[in-house]
């Protein structure tokens, strides 16, 4: 499904997915984790559909549930003991921290994957081709490349299945196959990387004076959004600085009080979580509203 967020310039993607994959490292405070993992689960779904469903369902809910009873079974720090396994206490603490921890990596996991949707390689080249353009030409060929092998690898093996090398048998038919479509895609990768090669040649790469054409503006709405991120940043740091969405969980669990400051840090956090869903619902009613008046 196409964002509005990602209409918008590639400083304002890269600024704002720093943002929220950052705090989200940082931040460790339960609610603060628990309204990330909304927002990138709410946005992935938006991009992904029945995808990044069956990806939370079939992955990430597993993973959470792994790294909780991990850290509950294997971390014994707490004075709040549940019980004993082999005379090793099992704590609260151990196991609140090893939710949080679960909850911190399925939204960075998520929040990555809306990352690779929004900001692609000719945006980050944009950004950062004339700061750095070897590393960013590099990244960029990189990024692009992993979805081409995977397709070419598609395509070799169902044209590989209509001659009669299915890949099934013996271990040994397996093998070969699995050889033979190694030995293709070798072959292919080293012809697409000389035409790449004469491609950037023949368009003048690395010649001085050369000049780039970019489709981006940053124009009014760029702005207002900079502004908008910036404030509930400096919300978010004012909090934190001071205290007001502080979490400990060694040796026993200690969250700060709720206060109207937290409110407000968590009423900025949501926002700032989900800023490109608020953006899709704006536009959707937009739309909505100008149907109507036909």
């Amino acid at each position: 499904m196409k964002s509005t967020f990602s209409s918008c310039h590639p400083a304002i993607n890269f600024l704002w997915f720093c943002t929220v994959i950052l705090l989200s490292v940082f931040l460790l405070h339960p609610v603060l984790l628990a309204i990330s993992a909304a927002g990138s689960a709410a946005y992935a779904f938006r991009l992904g559909g029945g995808k990044t469903g069956r990806l939370i369902l079939f992955f990430l809910v597993p993973m959470i549930l792994l790294v909780t009873g991990g850290n509950f079974l294997i971390n014994h720090q707490g004075v709040t003991i549940l019980g004993y396994l082999w005379d090793n206490p099992l704590t609260k603490e151990a196991l609140v921290y090893g939710l949080v921890s679960g909850l911190m990596f399925a939204s960075i996991f998520l929040w990555f994957s809306c990352y690779n949707a929004i900001m692609t390689s000719d945006k980050f080249v944009y950004l950062f081709g004339r700061i750095m353009p070897s590393i960013s030409l590099i990244f960029s060929m990189i990024m692009r490349s992993v979805p081409r092998y995977k397709s070419q690898l598609t395509a070799i093996s169902q044209a590989q299945k209509c001659i009669g090398r299915s890949g099934t048998g013996s271990a040994a038919q397996k093998g070969k196959h699995g050889m033979k479509l190694l030995s293709i895609m070798t072959t292919w990768g080293l012809e697409n990387s000389i035409d790449t090669a004469d491609s950037m040649k023949s368009r003048g790469y690395g010649l001085k004076g050369r000049t780039t054409f970019s489709i981006y503006r940053f124009d009014l709405r760029d702005r207002l959004l900079l502004l908008f991120i910036l404030a509930l940043l400096s919300a978010m740091i004012g909090g934190s600085v001071l205290g007001i969405c502080s979490a400990r969980y060694y040796p026993y669990v200690e969250l700060a009080e709720v206060t109207l400051g937290a409110c407000i840090v968590y009423g900025a956090w949501f926002l700032l979580c989900f800023l490109p869903v608020l953006l899709d619902i704006k536009e959707e009613i937009q739309w909505w509203h100008l149907q109507s008046k036909i």
